[in-house]
């Protein structure tokens, strides 16, 4: 399960950046403003995501936390379709010109879910590896999934999704998939205390001497 979830993480990262370029596109054109911005501000996001992850991972390995990693994304993605507007109308109005305009739009919109997704490989990492000296390869393949999921995100995005939905409705449907995976992570989590619950010994009830 955790592998299939890196890789849907990876899947919507990526796609979450290329359809920010429509999010911000009626607002500040298709300049390469707006492409730098947007390509920094998710290295910028997915940067801090690792290292944070990371220090997360060492302090707390938690299918819980786990959960809350997508959790959190999930539901500013869900919520995103009503403040985007809002947020790039407020930046527009303010005029701070054509390099500050998208790149403060995109600080505010992309990085704080981009963070929350970017921790997902690390954390994944200390959840799943348990073999040290498999660790190289056990890493390996987590990123590959991630990576894999991050190509077909991006293509299947731009070839096919957005002529099927509309913009929004694919980022809420992102955020519905990451809400659901945060569900399954809860749920395997109380079902692995329940068993191991029941598999506890007993211990035998002592007898009193005579």
């Amino acid at each position: 399960m955790i592998p299939f979830i890196v890789f849907l993480s990876g899947a919507v990262v990526m796609s979450f950046e290329m359809l920010g370029s429509k999010i911000l596109a009626p607002h500040f054109g298709n300049t390469i403003f707006v492409w730098g911005s947007l390509i920094g501000i998710f290295l910028s996001g997915l940067t801090v995501g690792y290292w944070g992850g990371g220090r997360l991972a060492d302090r707390v390995a938690d299918l819980r936390c786990f959960a809350a990693l997508l959790a959190i994304p999930g539901l500013l993605l869900c919520c995103f379709p009503l403040y985007c507007d809002p947020v790039n109308f407020w930046i527009f109005d303010k005029a701070f010109g054509p390099r500050m305009e998208p790149l403060l739009a995109c600080l505010i919109l992309f990085f704080p879910p981009t963070i929350f997704m970017g921790a997902v490989s690390p954390y994944a990492v200390k959840l799943q590896v348990k073999n040290l000296d498999w660790l190289g390869t056990g890493v390996g393949n987590l990123y590959a999934l991630s990576s894999l999921g991050s190509i077909i995100g991006t293509l299947f995005t731009s070839f096919y999704l957005i002529t099927w939905f509309g913009v929004r409705t694919i980022i809420l449907i992102e955020g519905i998939i990451l809400l659901t995976a945060a569900a399954f992570l809860c749920l395997a989590h109380a079902w692995g205390r329940r068993t191991s619950q029941r598999n506890e010994p007993i211990s035998p009830t002592p007898v009193p001497s005579e």
